[in-house]
């Protein structure tokens, strides 16, 4: 009952609902779809140039020092969750369309969560400032990791991101982040104190996102392509996925011989990966006909992430000695 709540409460739930059921009802296509694209690559100019604002010089810091956290953290995320994204994508191919197959691999490449990831340490007993320093190091790190990992492991699947892609990313990602950085010591008191509307900027970019990603794949016949047993493969893939994500998380923090508040905050930020990220980033590596197929088992596991995220937070909890 408890992990049904928590995914009822959550807005972005909510978001990603409306902004997938309205793709299929009324896509962008033609002339719009352009306007779209335009629209969501600004919206994303200015989330970024927001999260640069808000992520503290001294947080970026303060986590590069604890090395023994981070940089298991990073390779797990980055080297281990990507290798598994790149086994199950072969799996996939076997059954689902190929673009679908591909998302296996690309949330894979994907940095963790955020909020959801500390939420959860929190609720668990773990080391709440070290989730918070750590899952931001390592969306950071996403920026300018993720695309060129995907690229590589994706081989001639992924061939599509070349030079302009890459420009594209540096100029829609990294350039506002840079700068927001830069100007921080003007502006991040602003932002902090406008939290909650923040998190609608952030959430209203994402929506845009997935919005003009299934916009594309509807027009290219998604609906059509998943009858009963591709969506049982789906599911049961990302099932799959997710457990591995978490077992191996949490073994790999005992096996670094982590504290066990430092441990939970592994296991979170290791397991769960990032919509925040994965969404707006499809939105510049794809074109919109593709972005929806490729996104579809990010936005699936994002949804059970949720799911199982809070009675495993409970169930720790009620064990911690």
């Amino acid at each position: 009952m408890r992990a049904r709540l928590a995914i009822l409460s959550d807005p972005m739930i909510a978001v990603l609902v409306i902004a997938t059921a309205l793709a299929a009802i009324l896509p962008a296509s033609g002339a719009a779809r352009g306007l779209a694209q335009f629209v969501s690559n600004a919206a994303i100019f200015v989330l970024f140039l927001v999260n640069g604002m808000r992520i503290a010089r001294g947080e970026i810091a303060r986590g590069l020092v604890n090395l023994r956290y981070f940089l298991p953290l990073l390779a797990w995320i980055f080297g281990v969750m990507a290798l598994i994204g790149l086994g199950f994508m072969h799996l996939a191919e076997l059954v689902l369309p190929p673009l679908v197959a591909l998302g296996f691999l690309y949330f894979g490449c994907l940095p963790s969560t955020v909020q959801s990831a500390t939420s959860y340490t929190s609720l668990a007993g773990g080391n709440v400032a070290l989730s918070v320093v750590g899952a931001a190091l390592v969306n950071i790190a996403g920026v300018f990791v993720t695309a060129p990992l995907f690229a590589l492991l994706g081989g001639g699947a992924a061939a599509e991101i070349g030079y302009e892609t890459v420009l594209r990313i540096g100029m829609i990602l990294v350039l506002p982040f840079v700068i927001g950085q830069t100007v921080q010591g003007w502006t991040r008191d602003w932002v902090l104190a406008r939290k909650a509307r923040i998190a609608w900027l952030d959430r209203g970019v994402i929506g845009i996102a997935v919005y003009v990603a299934f916009s594309g794949a509807v027009e290219q016949g998604l609906g059509r392509m998943f009858g009963a047993i591709e969506w049982a493969v789906l599911i049961g893939l990302v099932i799959a996925f997710l457990g591995l994500a978490i077992g191996g998380a949490w073994l790999a923090g005992g096996a670094l011989g982590l504290a066990r508040a430092d441990r939970i905050a592994f296991l979170f930020a290791g397991s769960q990966k990032s919509v925040a990220i994965g969404a707006p980033m499809a939105a510049i590596l794809f074109a919109p006909e593709m972005a929806g197929f490729v996104i579809a088992p990010l936005l699936l596991y994002h949804l059970l992430q949720l799911l199982v995220a809070a009675p495993l937070a409970s169930w720790l909890a009620a064990r911690s000695p």
